[in-house]
């Protein structure tokens, strides 16, 4: 559980509240993680992450989504700008009807803000894990042009794998699709932060901008799979996915 981020976490454990298949307790638990606390701040004074659940439960809610956008990408977002700049700045935040949390660590403390936010059309998972593999099929094809596996190898031996993944913990009733969906995207999350850490003694300029410009595509289709996966508004109904947790 704790590979995915706190948004994340959010999402799947305050959908899986919100449709009664888990207690506050829990979600609170899974939610806070190693860290000491959470704590909200909203334009009515202070919360609480189960307020806000709460809140939005009361307004019909059903599921918490989660949205991970980067600069030039605002992944899963319609605004308004506040709100944009706010979650391009964390790189994460949570969307709930008309309005959305944006954390920041704090310490060992996370600190939510609450922010309004406009309505979004829903993911689509199927479209996502599609673009996903076709940008490793891509990224994996043109790295091995570069003699990847020359300047790193442990590089080279991950992309080649379409089913590598990174262990994640899911409550009840998350699609099984979904959960391999984030998993893989947070295991080709941090290879291509491996991959860009460093340009390689081996590596030319010319060699090392080609090899940013074929991983940034990766790294932003992780992203939207990530959101997809976080998002239960475009979730397969449970017909759809024999693998409900």
């Amino acid at each position: 559980m704790s590979a995915l981020p706190v948004s994340a976490r959010l999402a799947w454990w305050g959908t899986a509240w919100l449709r009664g298949r888990l207690g506050p307790d829990e979600v609170v638990d899974a939610v806070r993680g190693d860290d000491v606390s959470h704590v909200v701040s909203s334009p009515d004074g202070p919360s609480s992450l189960l307020l806000e659940l709460a809140a939005a439960r009361n307004h019909g809610a059903d599921g918490v989504a989660a949205a991970f956008p980067a600069p030039g990408d605002p992944a899963g977002l319609r605004g308004p700008r506040e709100l944009t700049t706010a979650a391009i700045e964390a790189g994460e935040v949570v969307l709930l009807p008309g309005s959305a949390l944006v954390p920041r660590q704090v310490g060992r403390a996370v600190e939510w803000t609450v922010l309004p936010a406009a309505r979004r059309p829903p993911p689509d998972v199927g479209d996502a894990d599609r673009r996903l593999r076709a940008a490793l099929l891509t990224a994996a094809n043109v790295l091995a042009g570069l003699d990847v596996a020359r300047w790193q190898p442990l590089v080279a031996d991950e992309l080649h794998d379409l089913r590598a993944g990174v262990p994640v913990a899911a409550p009840p009733g998350t699609p099984g699709r979904c959960v391999d969906l984030a998993s893989r995207a947070l295991h080709l999350e941090a290879v291509v932060e491996l991959a860009l850490r460093d340009d390689g003694g081996a590596l030319s300029a010319g060699d090392a901008a080609a090899r940013r410009d074929t991983l940034e595509p990766l790294e932003r289709a992780a992203r939207h799979a990530l959101t997809a996966a976080c998002s239960p508004d475009g979730w397969p109904p449970p017909s759809d996915d024999t693998r409900q947790r």
